[in-house]
Order: structure tokens, then C-alpha cells, then sequence
């Protein structure tokens, strides 16, 4: 994947290309032209650090961490600064409401977290303990608008006080909690290092592939876009937008000024050089795939379908193309990725 070169060689390799015509580094179309783009020049990337023993032990305390739980502390009684985990059920008019309850909610007591009077309603009372507690809710109450000085009822069970955070030790029945692979402590350490040294390649090459990428957008003569395109994808930008605004029941440019602080000028300005960029990356994938014939044929798109969804986190195939809408633009960024991998296998990395 990695190629080097020193000042001369790169020389030597430019001369080259120039006697032969550079007929098979150009690719272009009626909307675009970029020369130059096998052996791309970009600044060195570091290599993928070396994972030892180390490393993988700071990434195990990381996950241990992660996992870190306070002390249950079941004895004494509440006070003020106590951090207790509880379960409430709010009522009005003996009826539960949307986000009035919750289970194994940790709760600092004089933290102002909850309206006026709940969290002193829970000092004094012991691990264990149910009551019940009536209140209201202020007026106005911004963050619920109906529930604005609604009398409430809660039920509130304190389950423990929480004292020290405790991390769990690294044992066979931890690892079996965070691994799906591996069943002792000997394999995870592999397991971790194996992950860890997939990712410092991974990243390395994605490094790489972006470098190259962005080296090629940069020396791309753009002629034009295809007729109406330009409108049609400012329109995708901006249209969920506007539903989002339509829902909030404002004015679009209020709603523009409210959530991003800018007017509805600035705003379609900004979509149109979004839309813009867009195509552009589009037209120059596209021509590069098309001169070095990387476009997949259907069969081959499925599977990279399987992989793009994996990559992205969906449950399959399927529910990514529901989410896309449109398929093209997944062929757009299997055709894309294509391209940057090609590059990238061809690109000389030249040291600053």
C-alpha cells in the first residue's frame, strides 16, 4: 500500500509519464478532466505504531473503566451531597406521564437536577424505602411546556447509596461479558492486540486514501454539471430542513436563526456549495472508476453492499437501502471507495 520516493526518483517517474504521452494517467468527460492522478503526490504518512504489551494493557484498563461501579451502600440514611440510585414513577392526576419515570437512576441530592422539593423529599430516608412525594411543577417549566404548574405525584424507591467507584477486575468471567470470541484472559490480550493492530492499519490506509483523494480533487478541472443536478441535490440538502422546521410549526427562516444562527441566504448558500462539492466528488470518482474500470458490475455491488452496511452498522442490506433512499448514492460511495483505494495504491508519499 505504502510507496516512497526521494526528490530524484519522483523526477525521473514525472519525466517518464511526460514522454509517454500521459494517455493512460488522464480521465475525463464532458463535465471534467484530472490528469496525474496515478502516482499522486502526498505528504508521508506514519506508519501504524508497533502494539506490545503495553498498549495492550492500557487498552484493557480503558475498558475496565468503562465498567467501573459505585459501592452500594445499603445501610445509614440520606443527606445532602449523597449520590443514591432510585426508581420513580411520576403520576398526575393518578395517571403516568412521558418521561416521569425511571429505573436505577443515579441521583447527587442538592444537584437541582429536578424540580423544587424531590430531591430533599429523599433526605433521611433509608436504602430500601418507598414513599411517595407531591409536588409541582413550576410555571412556566421550559423543559415540558404542558406540565407547567401541574400538581405531580411521585413514587419514589431508594435503592442505595452510592459510595466509591469500583473497577472490576480483569478475570475469564469479565472477559466473557466484553468478548464475544474469547473465553479467558490469555485469549482477550490476543483478541485485543489482533483489534488494535487491524485499526493502526485501517486508520494508516484511510490516512492515505483521504491524502491521495484530496490531492487529485485538488488538481480537477471542473467544466460543468450535469443539467438540473445542481438544483436537484441543493433541494435533498435542504428539504429535510424544512420538514424539521414544519414539525417545530415555525417559520423556516426562524427556525434557521433559532437551531444554527444563520439567515435563509446564508443557508442556501452554504447547501449550494455543499451540493456542488458533492457532484464534483461524484464526477471525479466517476471518471477515474470509468478510465481504470473499477465501476462493479451488479453482482460485485451486492457484496459491497454486505460490507458497506457492515461498516456502517446496519442489520443488513436491506434497511441500508431503506435508510439511503435513493441506491445511487450507494453505488456512488462503493464506486468512490474504489477509487480511493486505487489511488492510494498508486500514490508516492514524498517526506516533508
Amino acid at each position: 500500500m505504502k510507496r516512497k520516493a526521494a526528490a530524484l526518483i519522483t523526477g525521473v517517474l514525472a519525466a517518464s509519464m511526460f514522454l509517454a504521452g500521459c494517455s493512460s494517467n488522464n480521465a475525463s468527460n464532458e463535465y471534467v478532466s484530472v490528469g496525474g492522478y496515478k502516482g499522486i503526490e502526498v505528504a508521508d504518512i506514519e506508519e501504524p505504531e508497533e502494539i506490545n504489551d503495553e498498549k495492550v494493557e492500557e487498552y484493557i484498563e480503558a475498558v475496565l473503566s468503562q465498567y467501573a461501579a459505585p459501592e452500594e451502600i445499603k445501610d445509614g440514611k440520606v443527606k445532602s451531597g449523597d449520590t443514591v440510585n432510585i426508581d420513580f414513577v411520576g403520576k398526575i392526576d393518578g395517571e403516568a406521564f412521558d418521561g416521569g419515570s425511571s429505573e436505577g437512576f443515579n441521583l447527587e441530592i442538592g444537584s437541582g437536577s429536578f424540580i423544587q422539593g424531590f430531591e430533599d423529599s429523599i433526605i433521611g430516608h433509608k436504602p430500601g424505602e418507598t414513599f411517595d412525594w407531591n409536588g409541582n411543577f413550576p410555571d412556566p417549566y421550559t423543559n415540558n411546556p404542558d406540565l407547567s404548574g401541574k400538581d405531580v405525584t411521585f413514587t419514589i424507591t431508594v435503592n442505595f447509596i452510592c459510595g466509591e467507584m469500583i473497577t472490576p477486575k480483569l478475570t475469564d468471567e469479565f472477559v466473557q461479558t466484553v468478548s464475544e470470541e474469547s473465553k479467558t484472559v490469555d485469549e482477550y490480550k490476543k483478541e485485543v492486540e489482533k483489534q488494535l493492530t487491524e485499526k493502526g492499519t485501517t486508520d494508516f490506509d484511510l490516512q492515505l486514501q483521504d491524502a491521495a483523494w484530496q490531492a487529485v480533487l485538488e488538481k480537477a478541472e471542473i467544466k460543468g454539471y450535469p443539467d438540473g443536478e445542481l438544483e436537484k441535490v441543493k433541494k435533498e440538502l435542504i428539504d429535510p430542513y424544512k420538514e424539521a422546521a414544519e414539525t417545530e410549526e415555525i417559520e423556516f427562516e426562524d427556525f434557521l436563526q433559532q437551531y444554527y444562527g444563520v439567515d435563509e441566504k446564508e443557508f442556501e448558500k452554504q447547501a449550494e456549495d455543499a451540493a456542488k462539492d458533492r457532484i464534483e466528488q461524484r464526477l471525479v470518482s466517476e471518471a477515474i472508476a470509468k478510465q481504470e474500470k473499477l465501476i462493479p458490475a451488479d453482482a460485485e455491488l451486492e457484496k459491497e453492499y454486505e460490507t458497506l452496511a457492515k461498516d456502517y452498522g446496519y442489520e443488513d442490506v436491506e434497511s441500508m437501502k431503506e435508510a439511503a433512499g435513493d441506491e445511487e448514492i450507494l453505488k456512488e460511495i462503493v464506486i468512490l471507495n474504489r477509487v480511493k483505494e486505487f489511488l492510494a495504491e498508486n500514490a508516492i508519499q514524498v517526506k516533508e
